[in-house]
């Protein structure tokens, strides 16, 4: 019960965390449209022919579709279908209704979809799924929605993204200031055991470069990703330790700038018909 609790709050501030960041978060979401569009890339993986892939879509759900850059992408590719973003945060869902006010908007969990079995053609889910301690319920609910031979689509952060901002940390203090993610094994597993046909599960790495620590910091503020679950603020480190990290972040700089890792597990399975 107590774990629960726990979760659920977790939940509420993830939520509260990217609704604060809500107008900020297309001015910096480089990475993001990155990691979506190659994920889209991904749907030949399913659907042999472009023909095939125009005619098999009648309902499409973004599962943390944020400010809705790609409800739009999805509205663009099926302009007849019925699409719906969902979102835990209800900020984001205010700005992806300006985006692509036609669409239908639900703010709700991924982990208890509110919506009915066999009734989703497409699932698309892009750096959201993160964020959801029961990765195996999620899955679990996205096979209930498919319909038959519908098709979840994710991409999501996995173990070792942002290496070098959690060992630069490590020369300051033992506080956990880096989100710790599932590593990709554990995707391989819990996909797997889905109940689902697993197409492609594979892990890409992203590296951006900056030239100062604090461009990166700031990113992941202005993007709401700066939500440590079991950490503590920023705020409570001294100027001395501030100094430490960034001369400890300074080792890993390189011609391009400061590096900034991301593992990203790119996903594609099958509701069998």
């Amino acid at each position: 019960m107590l774990e629960s609790c726990a979760q659920q709050q977790n939940k509420q501030q993830v939520a509260a965390a990217f609704s604060r960041a809500a107008e900020t978060y297309d001015s910096v979401a480089e990475f993001q449209r990155a990691v979506g569009q190659r994920l889209l890339s991904l749907l030949p993986l399913a659907w042999d022919a472009p023909a095939a892939m125009q005619s098999s879509v009648a309902q499409w759900l973004d599962i943390g579709c944020g400010t809705g850059y790609f409800c739009e992408r999805l509205q663009q590719r099926w302009p007849r279908a019925r699409g719906t973003g969902l979102d835990l945060a209800a900020g984001m869902l205010n700005v992806a209704r300006k985006r692509c006010p036609e669409l239908a908007y639900i703010c709700a969990d991924a982990e208890a979809l509110p919506l009915q079995n066999n009734s989703q053609d497409l699932i698309f889910s892009s750096l959201a799924l993160q964020w959801c301690a029961d990765f195996a319920q999620v899955l679990s609910e996205a096979q209930r929605v498919l319909k038959p031979g519908g098709l979840l689509l994710f991409s999501s952060v996995a173990e070792g993204s942002l290496l070098e901002l959690r060992r630069s940390w490590q020369a300051v203090d033992d506080g956990v200031h880096v989100n710790t993610f599932r590593p990709l094994s554990r995707y391989q597993e819990l996909t797997a055991a889905s109940g689902l046909q697993v197409l492609d599960v594979h892990c890409h790495t992203h590296t951006y470069y900056y030239n100062k620590v604090r461009e990166l910091t700031h990113e992941l503020k202005h993007l709401g990703a700066d939500h440590v679950q079991g950490g503590r603020g920023q705020g409570l480190v001294s100027r001395q330790g501030l100094q430490r990290l960034l001369a400890a972040y300074e080792h890993y700089r390189q011609p391009q700038g400061l590096p900034a890792t991301w593992q990203v597990v790119y996903g594609v399975l099958r509701k069998e018909d």
